[in-house]
Order: C-alpha cells, then sequence, then structure tokens
C-alpha cells in the first residue's frame, strides 16, 4: 500500500518558518518526482514547487527565494522548508509524487498538513 503523510504543519506567526515533510511507504522513492501544493480555503489547488529524481527544483514566482524543497532518498522523505512565511500562505499543504514505472505513470497524493499564518 503506497502512503505519502506529510507533517510539519502548524500555526506560525507572520516572518515565521516551518519545514514540512513527506514520507512516502510502498514505492521507490527515489523514482518519483515530488511536487508540493496548496490549497487555500474556497480557492483552488495550486502548485508551490517541485523536486524531480535528480535533485533539480523549480518553483512558482511568489515561493522563489522563500520556500525550498528537497529530498532525502535514504530516508523516502521530501521536505519543504518555508521561510519568511506570510498570511497568504495559509493553506492546506500537500505532496504529490509521480514517476515512471516499467512504463506506468504512477502518482500518489498525501492527506495534506494544515499551514495557518497569523499573528
Amino acid at each position: 500500500q503506497v502512503q505519502l503523510v506529510e507533517s510539519g504543519g502548524g500555526l506560525v506567526q507572520p516572518g515565521g518558518s516551518l519545514r514540512l515533510s513527506c514520507a512516502a511507504s510502498g514505492i521507490i522513492f527515489s523514482r518519483y518526482s515530488v511536487g508540493w501544493y496548496r490549497q487555500a480555503p474556497g480557492k483552488a489547488r495550486e502548485w508551490v514547487t517541485s523536486i524531480d529524481t535528480e535533485g533539480n527544483t523549480v518553483s512558482e514566482d511568489s515561493a522563489k527565494g522563500r520556500f525550498t524543497t528537497s529530498r532525502d532518498n535514504a530516508k523516502n522523505t521530501a521536505y519543504l522548508q518555508m521561510n519568511s512565511l506570510k498570511p497568504e500562505d495559509t493553506a492546506v499543504y500537500y505532496c504529490y509524487a509521480v514517476g515512471i514505472v516499467a512504463g506506468i505513470r504512477n502518482d500518489y497524493w498525501g492527506q495534506g498538513t494544515q499551514v495557518t499564518v497569523s499573528s
């Protein structure tokens, strides 16, 4: 059974930092790219940043310079370091793993973790 489990969310003041984790099980994690998405109340889910199997990253504009994603394949875990948080970063954050194994595309979502930025 494949699972992606996010953790590390919580309440933080503006300007603060959080590190989210996405722990994978049931897949060969190193063969999967990992994306981070978020969904604010009343809004569509949006892409934030991704890291591929080689460790290359790409981010959407509002995350550049503030958010950094990384991975530790030995721990089957991806991370999202979020700095200089703003109230508009408040959302449920999800990790998403996608890979091609034996010619078949597989993708999985985590259950999400709440991030609230408020004073």
